[in-house]
């Protein structure tokens, strides 16, 4: 299940979740099979299966959360001092020549500064919960003159687009012309 902020399960949705995979513990052994169990607890069959599944090789246990999938390294001082430093820009760290942060840029600047390795996905996530996006940088030539740019705009482009066509009969033959 996938989540707009990013992010996983909180504890409450976590154990709530849990609660259900133990009723399901409680119904297989009372004898009931997984298409049963599936449709008391309003969950998938392939739920139901896979818990059956973990259910006979490890017990209730099995069953049990083992908390977030997966979790930031950064501790929150750690946070707030990347975000310093990212908004600081690349040029401070060193990129002077393409002046956009990369998620590879990031991820050297966190070890860099932190010692903690990660992936792109995971310094992508990490930004995202920090709250940056992706942006698509405008590519323009330094030399462009906005002036000349908004003058052709106005007064050019009017007599270069195509006028539309008087309405007039057509044909799909490509030798042979419509009549009239």
């Amino acid at each position: 299940m996938r989540y707009p902020d990013g992010g996983g399960l909180t504890d409450a949705g976590r154990a709530r979740r849990e609660q259900v995979r133990l009723r399901a513990a409680a119904m297989f052994s009372e004898g009931l099979s997984p298409p049963q169990v599936a449709v008391r607890l309003r969950v998938s069959r392939k739920s139901a299966h896979a818990w059956q599944q973990a259910w006979c090789a490890g017990g209730v246990e099995a069953l049990r959360s083992t908390g977030p999938a997966s979790r930031c390294r950064l501790d929150d001082d750690q946070l707030a001092r990347l975000a310093v430093e990212l908004d600081r820009g690349p040029a401070a760290h060193g990129w002077t020549v393409d002046q956009r942060w990369t998620l590879s840029r990031v991820t050297l600047l966190i070890e860099e500064m932190f010692g903690e390795s990660y992936t792109l996905t995971g310094v992508a996530k990490l930004l995202h919960r920090l709250g940056y996006s992706a942006q698509r940088p405008a590519h323009r030539a330094v030399e462009r003159d906005e002036a000349a740019v908004t003058t052709w705009r106005r007064d050019g482009w009017p007599q270069v687009k195509e006028q539309p066509r008087p309405a007039a009969p057509g044909s799909a033959s490509s030798t042979r012309p419509a009549s009239r």
